[in-house]
């Protein structure tokens, strides 16, 4: 069966999320985190998310905006720059209802942008939803799940320049020339 990975630092918003999920039915396995860096070393099966038996790569990730130590929309940007992830399924769920925050994870490359509903009937409703199309009828493309552990730990590289400049290094070109590329 395949993993869900809830990024949230919200534990109320946890509990209620996985709660809907068990009455909707869904039997997918839920791993939640508390932060932006966590989701990404989960992502690249870093750290204490090494084991991929244990910490198996998700086939969806509920990713919140708001978010310690690494926001949300840094973190969609970041799954997306990265070979082993950038075909990732990510629906955002937050409490934001802004425009600059849904056209801004849209252009990010977010999949879907949901917001979370106050009534636990609407939340309901909502997983249902989200079963019924991202875990039921969504076909996931092969490419999106990483091949290798190697492939996540030159990810998790990338974790460490996130917000600093990248330092260029050489690259030869088609026509034989080295030039410096970032």
């Amino acid at each position: 069966m395949k993993t869900i990975l809830q990024v949230e630092d919200d534990p109320n918003d946890v509990f209620f999320l996985q709660r809907a999920m068990k009455k909707a039915g869904v039997t997918n396995p839920i791993h939640a985190v508390g932060d932006g860096r966590e989701a990404i070393e989960y992502l690249t099966g870093a750290g204490q998310y090494a084991d991929r038996e244990k910490y198996p790569f998700p086939c969806l990730v509920l990713l919140d905006l708001k978010l310690p130590h690494v926001m949300g929309l840094d973190v969609l940007s970041w799954i997306r720059k990265q070979p082993g992830t950038r075909l990732a399924v990510v629906v955002m769920l937050t409490a934001s209802a802004l425009e600059d925050d849904v056209a801004a994870a849209y252009s990010l490359g977010a999949n879907a942008f949901l917001r979370k509903p106050t009534e636990a009937s609407e939340l309901e409703s909502m997983v249902k939803a989200i079963r019924d199309f991202w875990l039921t009828h969504n076909t996931l493309a092969q490419d999106a799940l990483p091949q290798s552990r190697i492939e996540g730990m030159v990810s998790l590289v990338s974790l460490r320049t996130l917000g600093r400049p990248v330092p260029a290094r050489p690259v030869e070109t088609r026509n034989g020339k080295t030039e410096a590329k970032r």
